[in-house]
Formats: C-alpha cells, structure tokens, sequence
C-alpha cells in the first residue's frame, strides 16, 4: 500500500508559512539541500528544477496533495507547479485557471480521496500543504518529514491548522543535522 508523507518546511515555532503566504524566511541555500533533495528528489516545481539543473526522475512520489493556498502561490506563473507529479489541489471555491489541466481540482472529502490514492499502485504521496489539508488529513498521514529551519515566524499558517488538542505519538525515524541550522527530522506514525 501507498504511504502518505507530509514533507514540508518549518520553522522552529511550527509554522509553514507566515500569516499570508510568505515562505521566503525559510533556507533556500545551504549544506542542507543537496542531501535533502537526494532524499526527496522531485519535489521542485518542474520549471525551477528544470532551470537549475535537478533531476525530477528519481521522487519517492508520484503523486502531490495541496490545499487551495498552497498551490495559489505559485499563479499565475505556475498554473501547474508539479507537472512531473499527478497533481491533486483540494478546493471548495476555486476552480483551475487557464493551463491547469494537468491539475486535478476537487471538494471530495480528503480522507475518501487518500484512502482511494493509497490502494492505487504506484509511488508514495506527497502532501505539500496546506496546515488545514494536514489538519484534516491527520489520521491518514503515514511519515512525517520535517525541514526544520532555524527561524522563529511568530505568526502564520500552523502545521496542522485547526486540529485542535488531539494528541498522536509519532516514532522518530531519521535525523539530519546541516551546518546550515536546517534539521530534517523523519517520523514515522507510531
């Protein structure tokens, strides 16, 4: 069966993006992403890894899971981030602009839409966001692999936004530290 990674940036506070978006305070440069991308190749989006030369062939996943938010930021630029990736956007207001096709854009319950992913054959499943989508998908989540950067946001979208108190243990799996500050931290659902 398929697994579910919620693979995403953060900073030390539990934050994966500031109050309207912003993620530029997260590590962009830095003795972490090379062995980072060695391990999570393929999670660029396709034009920017194309520019600079990453490699798309070689992702843990086949398919990306975002939020509405999530996949706004890149429009209306990006209007299908993920190309090399089956691209799922949950939404219940918005509909796909121009040159999205490729995109798959859905009110459908997420937990129905993952539990139907996982029986597929194929690659793992990449959740990239958002803190809600993770929220509601908490259950489902199989690893959790955190970027962990060395910045404090004090406001901002939550990891998991609007869970509420519901505490779950994770095991840890793996543990990077770089030079740089970042961490990537690996967990497994315990």
């Amino acid at each position: 069966m398929r697994e579910l990674t919620y693979y995403v940036a953060v900073s030390l506070d539990g934050y994966i993006a500031g109050p309207d978006g912003q993620f530029d305070a997260f590590l962009a440069e830095g003795d972490h992403m090379a062995p980072i991308w060695a391990r999570y190749g393929g999670t660029a989006p396709t034009r920017l890894a194309e520019a600079v030369g990453l490699p798309l062939d070689d992702s843990p996943f086949d398919t990306v899971l975002m939020g509405w938010n999530t996949y706004a930021v890149g429009l209306p630029d990006l209007p299908s981030p993920y190309e090399h990736l089956r691209q799922v956007v949950f939404t219940r207001s918005h509909e796909g602009p121009a040159g999205s096709e490729a995109v798959t854009f859905t009110d459908a319950d997420p937990v129905e839409t993952v539990r139907a992913l996982k029986q597929e054959d194929g690659k793992g499943i990449w959740l990239c966001g958002g803190g809600s989508l993770a929220a509601a998908l908490a259950g489902e989540i199989d690893r959790l692999a955190l970027k962990i950067n060395p910045v404090v946001l004090g406001a901002g979208v939550p990891l998991f936004g609007g869970r509420g108190y519901a505490p779950r243990q994770w095991k840890r799996a793996d543990v990077q530290a770089f030079g740089s500050g970042v961490l990537l931290a690996e967990y497994a659902r315990a």
